[in-house]
């Protein structure tokens, strides 16, 4: 198949763990059109070696598939001799019957490029893809926190400690002591005085709580997870700490994202590494949220709409979004109005999903104008005057405006 050139001068590589196989499409000055082909390997040298070749031919464009994270030191090592690679989604490029060798992707991906078929997906800065690893790596690590905290609860509850009944978190300052006295040995009398008086169960309740049947294995297993629970807290704080340390030029975008409802400032640094801060990369807030893989699906034929399940993206964004919503909807804001006039007709998991569609665009709009979240069902007048109407009093006072006695 004969596609129309747009680029005279177009390489595809089709990149695999141990090896990667390239394909140039080269037109020359008096107009023939030459392929060459080349095969490298994958250790750092021959990246090099594929960077210095595809330098040499001065090409138009370079594409490759994202192939799980194979493609990354690819890019990088071109990235390094100032070439900027495309980088195209797989499902974009579909099977073609006679074409499955890694010589026929290569050609074909070069043949697509060729004729402007392919579109390049978003690649964050050098920077960002840094730090992409540690709040991808953080978000694990809160994944293995949460299993610990479960596993430390079902334990406590086989040897019939029922604490969870009576304390709402489990891990918060009071129970936490309260646990950690029960594993030390001390009778339920002396771990009620660990118990805070701001818990709404009484002391009588609590007390019946506290009581058991804890044998040396359950107090062995808890104390094993107690202690990995507080392991994993101090490696999520260090992680926190490196990550806003890398982000620290990027301040002032972190407070605006601070200013919607549900975003926290640890939430926005996740967000930024895996979007950054350039919405012209994206072009729209439609072309983000397919990206992230939170829109509708679209598939329509015939005039009848068939299925609107999400399609794949990024599962990374897509988690913290949802968490944003879940935070959102308990605040006093238009977003907690729009999920609960979502739950009634679609339910809680399709609300949540619905209710971070709209945060992602919010935010498309907010880092593309430069500018903060203003809340249409918030008077932010009334909010400042009833934040500042008392020191203002008292200035107005002291300075004789108004007199002391009317103060």
């Amino acid at each position: 198949m004969e596609l129309m050139a747009l680029h005279k001068r177009v390489i595809g590589l089709d990149v695999h763990q141990a090896q990667i196989t390239a394909c140039a499409i080269l037109e020359e000055a008096d107009g023939t059109t030459r392929i060459e082909q080349r095969q490298f390997g994958a250790f750092k040298r021959d990246r090099r070696a594929l960077a210095d070749w595809v330098a040499a031919l001065c090409p138009d464009e370079v594409v490759m598939e994202s192939t799980g994270i194979y493609w990354k030191s690819p890019y990088a090592a071109l990235e390094a001799v100032g070439i900027r690679g495309q980088v195209v989604n797989a499902r974009h490029v579909k099977n073609v019957p006679g074409r499955k060798t890694d010589v026929g992707d290569a050609q074909w991906l070069a043949t697509l490029s060729r004729a402007g078929l392919l579109r390049g997906s978003f690649v964050p800065p050098a920077r960002l893809r840094e730090l992409r690893l540690i709040s991808r790596q953080r978000q694990k690590l809160v994944g293995q926190l949460a299993s610990e905290k479960n596993r430390l609860h079902k334990v406590l509850t086989d040897g019939g400690v029922r604490l969870g009944v009576v304390v709402s978190d489990l891990h918060g300052q009071s129970a936490r002591a309260m646990v950690k006295a029960i594993i030390a040995g001390q009778p339920p009398h002396e771990v009620l005085g660990f118990a805070s008086r701001r818990l709404k169960a009484s002391r009588e309740e609590i007390f019946d709580a506290l009581q058991g049947e804890l044998t040396d294995s359950h107090r062995f297993v808890l104390d094993e997870l107690m202690h990995h629970v507080e392991e994993i807290e101090a490696r999520i704080a260090r992680f926190d700490a490196r990550l806003l340390d890398g982000l620290k030029d990027e301040r002032n975008a972190l407070a605006l994202l601070q200013t919607l409802p549900g975003v926290d400032l640890i939430g926005a640094a996740m967000l930024l590494v895996e979007i950054g801060t350039d919405m012209e990369a994206f072009g729209s807030a439609d072309r983000l949220a397919s990206w992230v893989g939170i829109c509708p699906g679209n598939n329509e034929s015939a005039g009848k709409r068939k299925s609107g399940r999400l399609r794949k993206g990024n599962l990374y964004v897509r988690r913290l979004l949802c968490e944003f919503a879940h935070a959102a909807s308990r605040t006093k804001s238009v977003l907690q109005s729009k999920f609960q006039s979502l739950i009634v007709r679609r339910g809680h998991k399709r609300s949540v999903v619905a209710l971070g569609h709209k945060i992602l665009r919010t935010i498309f709009f907010m880092l593309k104008r430069r500018e903060p979240y203003r809340d249409s069902a918030t008077d932010y007048e009334a909010l400042s005057v009833q934040r500042n109407a008392p020191r203002w009093i008292k200035a107005l006072t002291r300075f004789g405006f108004i007199p002391a006695a009317e103060a």
